[in-house]
């Protein structure tokens, strides 16, 4: 969950003598090397990043491609990002269904809004996005936000939503200073 939340139940739990170990607002990294095998890369970031609407807390938020890996890596996912039908969670031909309230779904895209402020690409938006029938919803798409640096909000901030975030990192040892950082 959220530092905030981190931080309170890591106090509650000390205050009753308790041991308490709360990560909060962490991204979770995964790193895309230049001989990746595409579509079984970009299959599996596509399942961790929309799977539950990517509000679960294991969900991939970022990729760290290296080198070469990322135009052809971004490529592949937003081709498979717009394929993901998202509707009601009781369809059965649904792949991924809404954000749990308005208020996440604000936040998303308020999020989402900001990365492209400061400068990232959008490869897929999936703000603005209207499920027929559920013009209500609190949908969000599928969204890849490419060329995302380290200091936008999109990379700092938990957005707990169906979107993907691409750093790029010229080496491997690169990459991994990067996730060891955040």
């Amino acid at each position: 969950g959220s530092t905030p939340i981190a931080k309170y139940i890591h106090e509650r739990g000390t205050a009753s003598g308790k041991r308490v170990q709360a990560l909060g607002g962490a991204k979770n990294h995964a790193i895309v090397l230049p001989d990746a095998e595409l579509d079984y890369a970009s299959d599996h970031l596509v399942a961790a990043a929309f799977g539950s609407a990517g509000e679960r807390c294991m969900a991939i938020s970022t990729a760290v491609t290296v080198g070469s890996a990322a135009d052809a890596l971004v490529s592949a996912v937003s081709d498979k990002a717009n394929a993901v039908r998202v509707g009601p969670g009781r369809d059965p031909h649904s792949e991924m269904g809404p954000v749990v309230t308005s208020a996440a779904k604000e936040r998303i895209v308020g999020l989402i809004d900001s990365g492209e402020r400061q400068g990232a690409r959008l490869a897929v938006d999936g703000r603005g996005l209207v499920v027929d029938g559920h013009e209500n919803g609190f949908f969000v798409g599928p969204t890849v936000i490419d060329e995302v640096t380290t200091e936008m909000d999109v990379y700092r901030e938990e957005i707990f939503g169906p979107v993907l975030t691409v750093v790029r990192a010229d080496t491997v040892d690169e990459a991994i200073r990067l996730i060891n950082t955040n």
